[in-house]
């Protein structure tokens, strides 16, 4: 099983607002998202990263104008999903699955690009967005025009999926392609039905906590960021907690990879990951 990750554009943040205790120094910050090809289950995304559809598209609502006006990513061109895949021999249209991690802008916004793909979600998350209003999904940071028309239609829900157990500082979640290689863990804290991915049988485990924080080098310290980064929370106070967890992972010998963190791991494509 082949693991890579690619960076789909840098976003500018000052350090004491992702490090408690941290500089007012610019730290430029990742956005990432996954590429897995797998044995049965094939090309499979974790993620899009942001795409030209989210920062200068022409359907954008009024907010999410507004959102890339305040965050200012700037795209990585040669890491976009496109590229990416060409450089593996694959088109959108050879994309099986893609998983969606939770449904911040930065994860979802290249949805659409995949019209043959399905779309592994929590499902119970995507019936809590169904019934708010437009004004109440803002509130939870999500932007209803980045999903396809056909989103639900092509969802297989986390709550379907066999669970395994967890074992010690090992986590249990739900076993994605059913083979137990990719186990989908939950997160809670950052967003609504947030999960992370575990890959539990390369040699190194390897659980990507895709936003817990934003930081490896805040969850090992312990220097989670307090406010004014708790107002971007779902639920703060689960987020030590969760922290905690990969915490216990890490020191059993597990590798935690983050979304945001700008720190090359063996897994990202500029680092030799491919």
């Amino acid at each position: 099983m082949k693991i890579v990750f690619a960076n789909s554009a840098w976003v500018s943040a000052a350090e004491r607002l992702i490090l408690r205790g941290g500089s007012w120094r610019s730290v430029r910050l990742r956005v990432r998202y996954g590429l897995v090809i797998h044995p049965q289950a094939g090309p499979v995304l974790i993620d899009t990263g942001y795409t030209p559809q989210a920062i200068s598209g022409d359907h954008r609502g009024k907010a999410l104008r507004l959102y890339g006006a305040v965050l200012k990513p700037q795209l990585n061109a040669s890491e976009q999903m496109l590229p990416l895949l060409a450089r593996f021999g694959l088109t959108p249209q050879d994309v099986s699955t893609v998983i969606v991690t939770h449904f911040h802008a930065d994860h979802v916004s290249g949805l659409s690009l995949f019209p043959n793909a399905r779309f592994i979600a929590s499902d119970a998350a995507w019936s809590r967005l169904k019934v708010r209003t437009a004004w109440q999904n803002l509130h939870h940071g999500v932007f209803t025009e980045l999903f396809p028309a056909d989103f639900e239609t092509r969802l297989d829900g986390l709550s379907a999926k066999q669970q395994i157990a967890s074992r010690g500082a090992i986590p249990g979640g739900a076993d994605l392609f059913g083979d137990g290689s990719v186990v989908a863990v939950d997160l809670p804290g950052h967003a609504d039905g947030q999960f992370g991915l575990l890959f539990p049988d390369i040699e190194r485990p390897l659980l990507y906590a895709v936003d817990v924080q934003w930081l490896v080098a805040a969850l090992l310290k312990k220097r989670t960021p307090g406010f004014p980064a708790s107002l971007l929370a779902e639920d703060f106070a689960a987020i030590e907690p969760t922290s905690d967890m990969l915490r216990r992972f890490a020191a059993a010998g597990g590798e935690v990879m983050f979304c945001h963190d700008p720190v090359p791991t063996p897994y990202d494509l500029d680092a030799g990951g491919e």
